[in-house]
């Protein structure tokens, strides 16, 4: 049976044994291994169900420790984790040789960040090493923000839960690659390109694709278990009521300016207007409308500016072409 706790000894002394963590950062929810225990490594990628060339974040307590872990690390890389560690930007650089392949997909990279949550730093202080951490959640899911999420996810495959309440930022971190002379930004998440190119000086492409793996690039990623249709913010509702006509158990999360309180439609979350707001209670709207029992979420695209560009890129994933 799964421990749930908020014993930090007892924490750090199950990823010494070799045993799963699942830990709160500040976006969500990870599911915790000793980074330098290739088969603790190797037991994350089967609880999750998540295929081993699909690389992890290796969390650390520290920007000084990141020499600890990588090969080089580049003025811009530097510069970046001096300004946004602790906090939610991970950096791709060359690997170090503490890190297993098994971490990296087999790749010769590894993404690395400092998560900007207190049990998490505790944590990565009381263990004394590095702790490879995606999201505590079957591979392709929702990803959680509670430790109840975590609870409702994987059960008992997890040797300990550590509860440290709802994630603040709630989406993943930004990914951001620096392994050459322009960095580039692989994930968006809770670091938004505008404060990045603010530090840095010059702007910074998103690619849609890239040669560097890191997590979050599958197309259907972050998906709650009802289909989810995007469309133009000023159809929402037509398309939600023509769907829910056709028979479909209708989700609706709901832009403003629109009131939901008239729409014909099963379940309907009203959309904060803060992005940040939006960003924190995202995967929970979309956890409650599969509790709920709808079959189809329909939805639009925020401004793909701040946190809009992060939370744009997880409904677009969540919305993508899913496995048959």
């Amino acid at each position: 049976m799964t421990t749930r706790t908020t014993d930090i000894a007892a924490a750090a002394g199950v990823l010494r044994a070799g045993g799963l963590v699942a830990l709160p950062t500040e976006t969500v929810y990870g599911l915790g291994a000793d980074a330098e225990n290739a088969d603790a490594v190797n037991r994350i990628f089967e609880v999750k169900g998540r295929p081993s060339s699909h690389p992890l974040i290796v969390h650390i307590g520290g920007a000084e420790q990141l020499d600890d872990w990588v090969e080089e690390v580049s003025p811009t890389a530097r510069l970046l984790a001096e300004r946004f560690w602790p906090g939610p930007l991970t950096l791709v650089l060359r690997r170090g040789r503490r890190v297993p392949l098994e971490a990296t997909g087999g790749l010769e990279t590894v993404a690395v960040r400092v998560p900007d949550h207190p049990v998490a730093l505790e944590l990565l202080a009381a263990f004394g090493g590095g702790v490879t951490a995606p999201s505590a959640n079957r591979f392709g899911s929702v990803s959680p923000t509670t430790a109840d999420h975590v609870g409702a996810e994987l059960g008992d495959a997890v040797d300990l839960v550590l509860d440290g309440g709802p994630c603040q930022v709630g989406v993943e971190s930004t990914i951001v690659d620096v392994t050459g002379d322009v960095p580039s930004i692989l994930r968006p998440g809770g670091v938004t390109r505008e404060d990045l190119e603010a530090v840095l000086g010059f702007p910074l492409a998103v690619p849609s694709t890239s040669q560097v793996r890191v997590p979050g690039q599958h197309p259907s990623h972050y998906a709650p278990r009802a289909r989810v249709v995007l469309v133009e913010p000023g159809t929402v509702v037509a398309e939600a009521e023509r769907a829910q006509e056709e028979g479909h158990r209708v989700g609706i999360l709901l832009p403003r300016p629109f009131d939901g309180a008239d729409v014909k439609a099963h379940a309907v979350v009203e959309v904060p207007g803060s992005p940040d707001a939006y960003a924190r209670g995202l995967y929970g709207f979309l956890r409650e409308l599969d509790e709920r029992g709808c079959d189809l979420i329909v939805a639009s695209l925020p401004a793909e500016e701040g946190l809009g560009l992060a939370i744009a890129n997880r409904l677009r994933r969540a919305a993508g072409p899913r496995p048959s």
